[in-house]
Order: structure tokens, then sequence, then C-alpha cells
């Protein structure tokens, strides 16, 4: 699957079920800006090779972050800006160019989105709270090291004590749901936090010049939310296998994710493109979809129908609009069987930052 980028690092499909319906939607919008600086400030920048270094300090202060993709057919284009999840937390982001390109398109695309529809209002929907967090538990009070190898177990608590300290609640937790607490609170001790940069200007530009905006968006109806909550908690997943790369890679993760996060900040896309690591969210991911869970509500196909979903309103919007403007995560730009390699396919002409 083409990697489930909505927030990845910081909110499972899993957790989007069995938490808070109300973050469906949001987990999507992985959004990031970019820009350019005068040479002058370009040249006040770290070199790559400083930026390459271990315990790779992260940047701070103001940056012009990555260029844009331009998708161009018939006279029309879309520009696409490539975001990136974590970036650095002191980073200021230059995005005069972005606002800009922004104002003089007469259509925005936001990426897709899941919306779960639990079919009632928010006071019923709020009531269900307490059951969605109890479904992160594993079932019966068992304990997380009833559910993990015992080697995969020792490594979890060296790791524990390095980025989560005595925190007792999450041995409760299924692995999943473990691993996923281990590596957002690695990621905030690392210089580096899942903020929003994109987004909020894009709303920003957009509203000021009444720009219209169209969001793909799935529909997915939960009939029985309770006893999809029910069927969650029973469910066999194999979270372990997401739980073990999450231990495996955590520590040589966090410092390619510094690397990403200075060379998104610094426009550097030779780096983002060589610096790659296997996203043990990917892991976590298909433990969730690849699950009887996941067939029974109707979502383990959820990737290919979130791409097709984009890749139809870019074409109208490329079709109907001259000058167009989209963001999406890096990942999904660059990755071989990736959305821009779909256009290309399809008769666009894709040119790079």
């Amino acid at each position: 699957m083409h990697r489930l980028d909505y927030r990845c690092g910081g909110l499972l499909l899993a957790a989007a079920l069995a938490m808070a319906p109300a973050k469906a939607g949001e987990a999507v919008e992985d959004t990031r800006e970019p820009e350019t600086v005068p040479a002058s400030s370009t040249d006040a920048l770290p070199s790559r090779d400083e930026a390459i270094v271990l315990e790779t300090l992260v940047v701070s202060g103001t940056m012009p972050g990555p260029g844009m993709w331009k998708v161009h057919r018939d006279g029309h284009t879309m520009w696409i800006l490539g975001t990136l999840q974590p970036v650095a937390r002191r980073m200021e982001w230059e995005s005069g160019t972005v606002e800009r390109q922004i104002a003089a398109s007469s259509q925005i695309l936001w990426p897709p989105s899941a919306k779960f529809d639990l079919g009632m209002g928010r006071f019923r929907t709020l009531m269900l709270v307490p059951s969605m967090m109890g479904a992160r538990k594993n079932p019966d009070g068992e304990k997380l090291v009833e559910h993990v190898p015992a080697v995969d177990y020792a490594r979890w608590l060296t790791l524990k004590k390095k980025y989560l300290g005595r925190d007792r609640g999450v041995e409760k937790r299924r692995p999943i749901f473990a691993a996923q607490e281990l590596y957002n609170a690695a990621v905030e001790k690392s210089g580096l936090q899942f903020k929003g940069m994109v987004s909020p200007l894009i709303e920003k530009v957009t509203k000021r010049h009444g720009i219209a905006s169209h969001r793909p968006r799935i529909e997915i109806a939960i009939a029985d939310p309770r006893a999809a909550i029910r069927a969650f908690r029973q469910t066999a997943i194999d979270d372990v296998e997401c739980f073990r790369k999450t231990l495996d890679h955590l520590d040589a993760d966090l410092e390619k994710m510094r690397i990403r996060a200075n060379a998104w900040a610094r426009g550097d896309m030779l780096t983002l493109r060589e610096i790659t690591y296997e996203d043990q969210s990917q892991a976590c991911m298909d433990a969730v979809l690849e699950s009887r869970f996941a067939k029974e509500q109707g979502i383990e196909d959820l990737p290919e129908r979130l791409e097709a979903a984009w890749l139809e309103a870019a074409e109208r919007i490329i079709a109907e609009h001259e000058t167009s403007f989209a963001a999406l995560p890096i990942s999904r730009l660059v990755a071989a069987d990736g959305y821009l390699e779909k256009l290309v396919a399809r008769g666009y002409e894709v040119t790079a930052p």
C-alpha cells in the first residue's frame, strides 16, 4: 500500500476508530509549506554536509522550505507543495513564495481524508468516548508483557525509560498503541513536532482571497459503533510486528527524521530523496488494515480509495482551472508508484523542484 501518511507517527487508523471519531478527518491533512529566500539569506544556511551528522541538531530560525512540483497539461498548471512530518520545533517558515502561488490559484486541492460517520449526534458520540479509550487497552486487564515476546519486552523497558519515564498506564495498552505512545514521546524529545504549518497558511490565504477549495473525502459509515468497538477489542490484530519495528528502528529513525526535517526546512530535495527509512507506522497500519475487523468495516482498501479520490479530483481541477495549487506529503510525491507517477502515466508533464 502507498502508506497512510495521515499524520503517520501520531494517529493510526486504528486510533481513529478506537479513540475519537472527530479526529478521523484530521488525520489525513498532513500539509506543510516551502519557499525561497534571498541569496543573502541562503548564504547563512548550513551546508548539506553539516546537516548530516550523528545526533543532528535540528535547525531553528527562518528557513525557506522546499520548492513545488509543477504538473502541466494543455496550458493548465497545478503547483504541488511537498509536506513533511515531523518538522523542526523552532523553525519559522519563510512562506512568501508559496503564499503568492496560493493567491494566484483559482482552486485549492487538499490531501484526501477519511470521515467515519457514526450515525449519531455529538452528545451520543461523546458518550462512546470511554468505550473508545478502553479499546486501546489489552482485554481482561492484561499487561503488555503478556502480549509481546520477552526479548522485545526487555528492549521496550530500556526505550520506555529513555522516552516515557515511569509511565505505568502504557503497560496496559495493546502493543500497537504502546508503540505509538513511545514513538510520539521520542519524536517530541528530539526537537521535532507534528505541527501543521501548511494547513493554517492555506486556510488563511484562501479565506483572504475567497479562493475555492476541494477536499477529497471518503465517507465510511459505521452502522453500529458500539458493536464496532466491541469487535475491535475482540479482534486478533498482528500488532507484534508493529511493536517490534518500533523498537528496532526508533533511535536510527529519529536521526533520519532530524536530517529530513533539516532538509525540508532548507529545501534540500537531494537529501529528502536519499535519506529514507522504514516507517514503523506502515507495519502498524498494515496490522490494522489486514485484520478481520478492517474487512468487516469495509476499510481494508482505504489507501487505494483515497488515492483514487485525489487523482480524480486533481484531473478535474487541472482541466477546469488554468492555475491551481495542492499540498501532499513528500512520500506520496517521490515514491516510485506515488501520485505523481500516476499522473505521468495519464499523460501529464511533471517538473520536480
